[in-house]
């Protein structure tokens, strides 16, 4: 089976994939200092839990956006799953699509894969919204060429980014408000309001403008744990794609294996 793992700013989700299928998800929260003795003592033991073995694992696919990350994953790969970790963007698995911008090496890993996979399973120009740290907002073509984005902050970025600067609000969760008003009558209401349809009004003002600015039908693919919480409130949304990064991983995995 293969083991792909998505380092992203906030947490480090690791996959087991049997085929395409995926049979395990775990995550940890993101620290470009842990080391791969750390991450094995942690991943065994869920693969256990769940029935696996180390010796299940035939490969290992690693997407990051932290450069640190990765060469401690590369010896968790080599150390404990007796193989080479391969590192998606670098040779043998290049992301074989055109990047249509003016620095394409200035490209996310994360937003790359989502390219490629949401390319491969939906057909002409898309959109594809990833909640994550940061809330991107890509262009992918008819012909699966990334053509630009919108990089925004996250949700969590934004809230902990309001607390943090104003002493009197409180911790909240991000949860859709119980009454649909936009005029909250107490601060916690009023700050669920700003939050959440304020997050849903931002997604939906670019994702309109964005579609001006293709002039072509397009197709609105969203990924990330938050996605499912917004599609409850708004029609942008053409279809949810929960394990978009894990998806284009085993995409790259097959294409290197060929």
């Amino acid at each position: 089976m293969l083991l792909a793992i998505d380092a992203g700013n906030t947490n480090v989700v690791f996959a087991l994939l049997d085929g395409r299928t995926v049979k395990g998800r775990w995550r940890i929260a993101t620290d470009p200092r842990r080391t791969a003795d750390e991450y094995a003592v942690w991943l065994v033991q869920l693969l256990s839990l769940e029935g696996y073995e180390r010796s299940d694992v035939g490969g290992v696919i690693v997407s990051t956006v932290v450069p640190r990350a990765t060469h401690n994953l590369q010896v968790l790969a080599e150390k404990y799953f007796k193989t080479t970790a391969l590192i998606a963007g670098q040779p043998p698995v290049e992301y074989g699509m055109a990047i249509d911008v003016p620095e394409p090496q200035s490209l996310g890993a994360d937003r790359a894969v989502n390219t490629i996979a949401a390319h491969a399973l939906h057909e002409g120009d898309l959109i594809v919204i990833d909640f994550g740290t940061a809330t991107t907002v890509d262009w992918v073509d008819f012909r699966g060429a990334y053509k630009g984005g919108i990089i925004a902050p996250g949700i969590n970025l934004s809230l902990d980014a309001l607390v943090a600067a104003a002493a009197k609000l409180p911790r909240i969760g991000i949860e859709a408000p119980a009454d649909p008003t936009v005029i909250g009558r107490d601060t916690v209401s009023q700050m669920q309001i700003g939050i959440y349809w304020g997050y849903i009004a931002m997604i939906e003002g670019l994702v309109a403008r964005m579609k001006a600015e293709v002039g072509r039908p397009v197709t609105v693919v969203a990924t990330g744990g938050l996605a499912v919480l917004f599609e409850k409130n708004t029609p942008i949304f053409d279809c949810i794609e929960p394990d978009l990064t894990i998806q284009g991983l085993a995409m790259m995995w097959e294409r290197a294996q060929k």
